[in-house]
C-alpha cells in the first residue's frame, strides 16, 4: 500500500477519444502507471471537462485529418485548465492547428516502425533507453506538423518527419506524432511514466491494493446492512465481483447460479465445487450458493428463434423471470451486483455521452433493475478486463478461473446459428471442450485472447470410416487481441488444428466437417453473433 495519504481516485487523467482503435489503450497503459484515468469523447460540453477535476489530459490519435476544417478539435478550454497535455498522433495534430502551427498532408506516410532521433533537452522523451539519442518508435499517420506553434520546440524528427515530437515546457505542453501505447514501441511505457509521474505529479495510487480496499469501502458505505443478489455465471467478472462483495458484505450476499443449458462442459460442476461453502476458499467468502436447473425453460423460450439479437433478448428476458423468482426469496434484497466492466459501458453506448452505435447488446447493462425495483452495485464499472483479472488473483482466485477466456452472457446461445435445441447444444459443447483442452495442452491457451467453437446451421457430406455421414458443420475461432476493440485472428499450427479437427469429427457422431475463421476485426466481430 502507498504511503501516500490520498484517495486514489484523487490522482486522475482525462482521455480525450477523437475516435482512434487504441483509446482504451491508452488508457490501459495510463492506469498500468498506477493512475486513474476516464475517457471522454472530443464533443463531450465543456462542463464535463470543466468538472473533472484532473493532474493531466491526454489526446488520442483518430482516423480523420486536421486538415479538412470539419473534422474534431479539442475543446478549447483543455488548453486553459493549467494541467500538463500530451498530444498523440492526431492528439499531436490538432494542438498545433488549434495553438497556430501547421499541419499538412504528406506524400510519404510514416506507418509501421520508424526511428525517431531526441533532443537531449527534451522533458517529455530524454534518456527513455535509446543509444546516441535515438529510439524506436511505431508510426501510423498521413498528416504530419510542418510547422510548430509559438513557444514550442522540436523535441524529436525522423527522416521523413522533420517534426515529430514537440513541446512547450512553459505550458507544459506535449506532442509525439507516434504511438507510444503500443507494444512495438519499446520506449513507451516509460514515455507514459514520465508524463503521468513526472511530469503531471503523480505518484501511483491505482493498485490492486488500493483498488480491493476503495471498492470494500464503497459497497459498505452503498449497501449498508441490506441483502445483495449477484448472477453467478462462474466467468471472471461475476466471480471477481462475488469475491469482492463476500468481503466486504459476508452473508448478506447470495449469489444464484442458473444453469441455462447453455454453458460449456462442466461448467455447473466447477462453479459448484469453486464457490460451494465446503470448499475452503467459498467457506471464507461465506459464499451463500443457490443453483438453479433451468435449461428446459430456456431451450423451450429459444425454439424457433433464429436472429441473434431475438436470442440475446429470449435468453437475457429468462434469465430475469428465473433470477427474479429465487431473488425474491431473499428477505431484504435491495442491491442487484453486477459484474459490469468498463468497456461494456463503452461499448454498450451506455456512458454519460457516449454516442457509439450499439454493434450488439451486452448481458450486463440493463434490464434487470427496472424489472425487480432493485438498486445496482457494480464494484467493478471502473475496471479493464486486465484489472479485473489482477483484482480477482489479489483475491485469492485462482489462476485457472481469472485467466479464463471471455464468454458471451447468452453462452452457447449465440455460438450456435440460428435456432437453439439441445442436441445441437450438446454437439458443440462436446467440441469446444475439445478444442479448449487442445489448446489448454499445446501450451497455446494463454497464447490467444479468446477461443470457442461455433456450431453452423449446414450440413455437408463426410465420409467416416466407410460410412457416409451428413452432419453439422463445426468452425473453429480463435484471435488474439489487445483490447477486444480490434482483433486478430490466431495463427495457430496447421498440424494443432488438423488435429483438433481429427479429434472432433472422430469423437462426435454429429459433426461432419470442421473449419477454421481467418476473419479479423474489424470487419468481423469476434463472436459470430
Amino acid at each position: 500500500m502507498t504511503s501516500v495519504n490520498k484517495n486514489l481516485h484523487d490522482e486522475r487523467l482525462l482521455i480525450v477519444d477523437f475516435g482512434s482503435q487504441y483509446t482504451q489503450l491508452i488508457a490501459r497503459r495510463v492506469r498500468e502507471c498506477g493512475v486513474y484515468c476516464e475517457i471522454l469523447p472530443w464533443d463531450a460540453p465543456d462542463d464535463a471537462f470543466l468538472e473533472f477535476s484532473l493532474n493531466g489530459i491526454i489526446l488520442s490519435g483518430s482516423p480523420e485529418t486536421v486538415t479538412l476544417g470539419t473534422t474534431p478539435r479539442a475543446a478549447s478550454c483543455l488548453f486553459d485548465l493549467g494541467v500538463p497535455v500530451l498530444g498523440i498522433c492526431y492528439g499531436m495534430q490538432t494542438m498545433a492547428t488549434q495553438m497556430g502551427g501547421k499541419v499538412e498532408s504528406v506524400a510519404k506516410h510514416e506507418f509501421g516502425h520508424a526511428q525517431i532521433d531526441v533532443d537531449p533537452s527534451s522533458q517529455l522523451l530524454a534518456d527513455l533507453g535509446g543509444k546516441d539519442g535515438a529510439l524506436p518508435v511505431w508510426m501510423s499517420h498521413g498528416d504530419q506538423v510542418v510547422a510548430t506553434p509559438e513557444g514550442f520546440s522540436v523535441s524529436a524528427s525522423t527522416s521523413s518527419a522533420p517534426i515529430a515530437a514537440m513541446e512547450d515546457v512553459q505550458r507544459n505542453l506535449y506532442a509525439v506524432q507516434f504511438h507510444p501505447e503500443v507494444t512495438h514501441t519499446p520506449c513507451g511505457a516509460a514515455l507514459l511514466k514520465r508524463f503521468c509521474h513526472d511530469i503531471c505529479g503523480c505518484h501511483g495510487l491505482w493498485t490492486a491494493d488500493n483498488i480491493v480496499e476503495d471498492a470494500i469501502a464503497s459497497v459498505q458505505a452503498q449497501v449498508g446492512e441490506d441483502q445483495v443478489i449477484l448472477g453467478l455465471s462462474g466467468g471472471v467478472d461475476s466471480s471477481v465481483v462475488a469475491a469482492l462483495l463476500a468481503r466486504a458484505v459476508g452473508s448478506q450476499l447470495t449469489c444464484v447460479f442458473v444453469d441455462n443449458g447453455l454453458l460449456r462442459k462442466g461448467e455447473r460442476q466447477e462453479v459448484e465445487s469453486f464457490f460451494s461453502p465446503a470448499n475452503s476458499i467459498g467457506n471464507a467468502l461465506q459464499l451463500n450458493l443457490i443453483t438453479v436447473d433451468a435449461e428446459d425453460e430456456f431451450l423451450t423460450k429459444l425454439d424457433g428463434v433464429e436472429d441473434p439479437e431475438a436470442k440475446r433478448k429470449v435468453i437475457g428476458n429468462t434469465f430475469i423471470d428465473v433470477f427474479e423468482r429465487e431473488a425474491n426469496k431473499v428477505e431484504n434484497a435491495k442491491w442487484l451486483a453486477q459484474g459490469t466492466i468498463y468497456p461494456d459501458v463503452i461499448e454498450s453506448a451506455a456512458s454519460k455521452y457516449g454516442k457509439a452505435h450499439v454493434i450488439k447488446s451486452h448481458h450486463n447493462v440493463g434490464g434487470l433493475p427496472e424489472r425487480m425495483d432493485l438498486k445496482l452495485v457494480e464494484p467493478l464499472r471502473e475496471l479493464f478486463k486486465d484489472e479485473v483479472r489482477q483484482i480477482g488473483l489479489h483475491l485469492g482466485l485462482p489462476a485457472e478461473l481469472v485467466q479464463r477466456h471471455p464468454f458471451p452472457g447468452p453462452g452457447l446461445g449465440v455460438r450456435i446459428l440460428g435456432a437453439v435445441n439441445k442436441p445441437s447444444a450438446d454437439v458443440l459443447r462436446e467440441a469446444d471442450h475439445i478444442f479448449i483442452t487442445e489448446l489448454r495442452s499445446a501450451d497455446l491457451y494463454s497464447k490467444v485472447s479468446q477461443a470457442f467453437a461455433v456450431f453452423l446451421p449446414i450440413k455437408s457430406v463426410g465420409v467416416v470410416g466407410d460410412a457416409r455421414r451428413y452432419a453439422p458443420v463445426i468452425a473453429l475461432r480463435a484471435v488474439e487481441t489487445i483490447d477486444f476493440m480490434t482483433a486478430r485472428w490466431a495463427h495457430l499450427p496447421y498440424d494443432f488444428i488438423e488435429h483438433v479437427s481429427n479429434r472432433i469429427i472422430n469423437e462426435i457422431s454429429g459433426v461432419s466437417r470442421v473449419v477454421y475463421d481467418v476473419s479479423s476485426k474489424p470487419p468481423a466481430t469476434i463472436e459470430w453473433e
